[in-house]
């Protein structure tokens, strides 16, 4: 049985592919990353039943930058069957804001799943040049194996990009709606309608606060820009920009250690939230909220690429179903319809192709 990872870049035109016969190689921990190249699928907590994914370029075949894929045609009646309803989610939510308020963390990010049954077996190369045509400015990748399944995502934050070597902290939502979402070539007056919750700034503050702080050990002249608001989809976030030398090209797998999970996907202080995450919230993110893209990979244009997105905005497709997944940042002065809210929202990204795909049915 043979594994695969088709992506796109955003705003590019070509996709990329890599197939291997038979399984990737297994990671166990993010560090061991270093001296390593490959397309990389990396899961929220790395253990032994969620290994990392490398999908090595000496055993594979690389496709052409322009990537034919087949069409729709699956009739797909979409029946949700949501696993954790309204009244669920608001329980979670009291036990990771009780934590808050508590004093025992800074930030913690509470996601759910939604499950949606369909009525037909699904296209999953379909699904991804849906989402390709969808979502212009995102990261979209389709990846599949034996040992995780088939997952699709299209993301718009960048874990670590190199020539020059960049990341980014993303974090705080707003939804798009009537005359913003021509928000592509905004006036001055619709910027100004776009106007962010003390809530909101404060979480992407954290978010970046902790992006130098890890910088600073292994990178040098740091630039930090922002933060701005820009688009994904039909959200907002606000964002700010990093640009830095890697003081060693050697300990990429370190630094990616040091960034992963960000607070914008976990929270702070890091490791306790992971644990608290992966103890309280009720299911296993698997590779939602990873990480994922080509590590020190040739490229037509560079001598060695890395791209490397967090694994947002995406699902996991199943042969008649698909498990959803999305999330957003808690403060202590987070109020839970809101937040219920903004994951209705981040799922819609996903929702949207389902929906594309039961209409060329």
């Amino acid at each position: 049985m043979s594994s695969f990872a088709y992506y796109r870049f955003p705003h590019a035109s070509a996709y990329h592919s890599l197939t291997i016969e038979g399984e990737p190689e297994e990671l166990l921990s993010v560090e061991s990353l270093n001296g390593h190249s490959g397309f990389v699928f990396a899961p929220f907590a790395v253990s032994e039943q969620c290994p990392i994914l490398l999908f090595s370029p000496s055993s594979s075949n690389q496709s052409l930058p322009s990537v034919r894929l087949g069409g729709g045609g699956s009739s797909i009646h979409l029946s949700p069957s949501r696993e954790r309803e309204v009244g669920s989610y608001h329980e979670t939510f009291a036990h990771f804001h009780e934590a808050l308020c508590a004093g025992r963390f800074t930030k913690l990010v509470l996601a759910r799943v939604e499950d949606v049954e369909t009525g037909g077996e699904l296209s999953p190369l379909s699904l991804f040049e849906e989402a390709c045509r969808c979502y212009p400015r995102m990261f979209v990748a389709l990846v599949s194996a034996p040992r995780c399944g088939t997952w699709l995502m299209a993301t718009p934050e960048v874990l670590l990009r190199n020539n020059p070597y960049r990341t980014m902290a993303l974090a705080g939502t707003m939804k798009l709606e009537g005359s913003l979402l021509d928000f592509d070539n905004p006036s001055q007056d619709m910027v100004q309608q776009i106007r962010w919750s003390q809530k909101n700034i404060q979480e992407q503050r954290y978010v970046a606060s902790y992006i130098k702080d890890c910088l600073k050990t292994l990178a040098a002249d740091i630039i930090e820009k922002g933060p701005y608001t820009t688009r994904a989809a039909n959200l907002v976030h606000l964002r700010s920009d990093f640009e830095f030398a890697l003081k060693d090209d050697s300990r990429l797998g370190t630094l990616l250690a040091a960034l992963h999970p960000t607070p914008a996907v976990c929270g702070l202080p890091k490791e306790e939230a992971r644990q608290f995450i992966l103890v309280h919230e009720g299911f296993s993110r698997r590779y939602y909220s990873g990480f994922c893209g080509p590590l020190c990979l040739p490229s037509e244009t560079e001598e060695s690429l890395t791209a490397l997105y967090v694994s947002l905005r995406c699902m996991e497709i199943g042969e008649r179903s698909c498990r959803l997944y999305a999330g957003g940042g808690i403060l202590p002065d987070s109020i839970a319809q809101q937040e219920w809210e903004e994951t209705e929202a981040k799922m819609q990204t996903m929702k949207r192709l389902l929906e594309g795909m039961k209409d060329e049915g």
